[in-house]
């Protein structure tokens, strides 16, 4: 760990320090008691599912993996890490903490896990427990939990990233990176689904578990499936195009990118990607401080419709596709969200620190952000065209379907779709795009 990259994460300490004083001195508490969380046992079973840390536990230290620890925080003092460390031989027991992050803690070892309230403070009136297991802090006497003012506050300020977390992300972006270029060697290789996971995987260096987030993988129509993780292991009987939405994680923060191939490269299907590819750029061309992210959306819809124009799916003019919402059959999800310590980042619908919601169009119910852009924000962008059998039928059941190519769009079927995805920094007079920084076309 660089010595820059120490200060990064002091100066983050910090900041957490000072949201917490404010939010705890405007709600009357004492202080925050941060659950990493427990391990959740499988059904009529022996195992675990993979554990994975609470967010507002990640966000002071880069332990994503160790259940039932606990961070006291009061925005004054040193912040207490109750770290657990238990005495076992079946499992590998963690390290005693020592690394960059370790000195900026006050740290006490926990051996079972049962005995946390020994370590804890007694009186737990002005207490705010933050976690998942309600059950556990009922028992353990606390009173306050959750509470929504708190919850709120810390989410708003949560999309306003410190120094330390645009490293981490930009880390993330670089595994990322890596990953999809082995993915795509194994696609145009002739691989199967589960190949490509295999190749990506393998570049990445994490496990399943350790992405952030199910890689879609698809292949041929099943890019078509906007949440597709099934991954096939026969190769289908031709390749015609490919859709990897993957990730990568570092110190608890997550990657987004998304790319699309074709097999041929050269055909039509080649000449749709890059237009989509350009709408893209130009989308994040749009993320500027100041405006709001729902008419960064709707402008991509109006990019959709002039592609669906010029490539002959609609003969419709754009502005009436758009109108009549044709654009939305073949791009049905919202333009992109904020990124961080989760892939889909908490904070996207918040006016203000109260948490008062801005509720998505009415005819935009799957845009996951309504937010005024400002610097410090970081944010997917991700416009899709795809060719969604059901949805589809549903616009052939319209007065607008005598308006569509249909010939045109059953010979693109085969394709199944297009999304291409880059995560932004969104600086106070430009913008940083992590992942074309890479060189990642």
């Amino acid at each position: 760990m660089n010595s820059g990259y120490q200060a990064l994460y002091q100066a983050h300490i910090a900041e957490l320090q000072q949201r917490t004083s404010q939010v705890l001195a405007r709600e009357n508490l004492d202080g925050l008691v941060i659950h990493s969380g427990q391990a959740k046992r499988k059904f009529l079973d022996d195992m675990d599912y993979p554990f994975k840390a609470n967010p507002h536990f990640k966000a002071w230290l880069p332990v994503i993996d160790n259940p039932h620890c606990w961070l006291l925080v009061d925005g004054v003092n040193k912040p207490k890490l109750i770290f657990y460390r238990p005495k076992d031989f079946w499992h590998k027991v963690p390290d005693e903490p020592a690394d960059f992050w370790a000195e900026h803690f006050d740290i006490q070892l926990l051996d079972k896990a049962n005995k946390v309230e020994t370590l804890l403070p007694y009186d737990k009136a002005r207490l705010a427990y933050i976690g998942e297991y309600l059950e556990v802090a009922r028992a353990l006497g606390f009173t306050e939990i959750n509470p929504e003012p708190v919850l709120s506050y810390l989410h708003f300020y949560r999309a306003y990233k410190t120094g330390y977390e645009l490293a981490c992300l930009r880390q993330a972006n670089q595994l990322a990176v890596a990953g999809h270029r082995a993915a795509k060697a194994a696609f145009y290789a002739g691989g199967s689904e589960f190949d490509i996971q295999m190749a990506y995987l393998a570049a990445v260096g994490q496990t399943e578990n350790e992405v952030p987030y199910g890689n879609i993988v698809g292949l041929n129509q099943n890019a078509a499936i906007l949440h597709y993780t099934a991954l096939e292991r026969k190769k289908p009987a031709a390749h015609h195009s490919f859709l990897i939405d993957a990730g990568a994680e570092f110190n608890g923060y997550a990657a987004d990118i998304t790319r699309t191939y074709s097999f041929k490269q050269n055909d039509e299907f080649g000449e749709l990607i890059t237009a989509v590819n350009q709408l893209e750029l130009i989308l994040v061309d749009g993320l500027k401080p100041g405006i709001n992210y729902t008419d960064l959306h709707l402008q991509c819809h109006q990019g959709i419709a002039q592609i669906l124009h010029d490539f002959d799916f609609v003969r419709l003019d754009p502005a009436a596709i758009v109108e009549r919402e044709i654009s939305r059959t073949f791009f049905p999800h919202g333009l992109g969200h904020h990124l961080g310590l989760q892939v889909h980042d908490v904070g996207g619908f918040m006016l203000d620190e109260r948490g008062t919601h801005i509720a998505p169009p009415d005819s935009h119910p799957f845009l996951r952000c309504t937010r005024l852009i400002e610097p410090d924000m970081v944010f997917t962008i991700e416009p899709g065209l795809y060719f969604i059998d059901s949805l589809l039928a549903d616009l052939k059941q319209t007065d607008a379907a005598s308006s569509v190519n249909w010939d045109k769009i059953a010979a693109f079927r085969q394709f199944g779709g297009i999304r291409m995805e880059d995560d932004i920094i969104v600086h106070r007079d430009r913008n940083e795009n992590m992942t074309r920084d890479l060189q990642l076309a």
